[in-house]
């Protein structure tokens, strides 16, 4: 292999890891961002760990769930009002809360 193209795969690598590791961060994205409301239900927001106050958003399914997260909706902005949260970095505070509803 030529040695741009083993320059290029570890510049490209290094980016993919390093995306990665942002979006994987759920936990610190919602303490950030999305606690504000889900931690105490304000604005109606459904509180996290809360299985009943969850059960309609769930039967929608999760993309329906990452539209509302992307677009807003109700009493919600776009991604929780964080407008420089990326896709991942908002999918990964979803799959955090939504992790929080699995039963031990």
């Amino acid at each position: 292999m030529k040695a741009w193209a083993v320059a290029a795969l570890a510049v490209s690598s290094a980016w993919f890891a390093a995306q990665g590791a942002a979006a994987a961060d759920g936990k610190l994205i919602y303490v950030q961002t999305c606690a504000q409301c889900h931690a105490n239900g304000l604005a109606g927001a459904p509180k996290i760990g809360d299985k009943a106050a969850w059960t309609q958003r769930l039967a929608l399914g999760r993309a329906a769930m990452l539209t509302t997260v992307f677009k807003g909706k109700g009493g919600m902005p776009p991604k929780g009002g964080n407008a420089s949260l990326s896709d991942a970095e908002a999918r990964a505070a979803t799959d955090y809360m939504l992790e929080q509803l699995r039963t031990p």
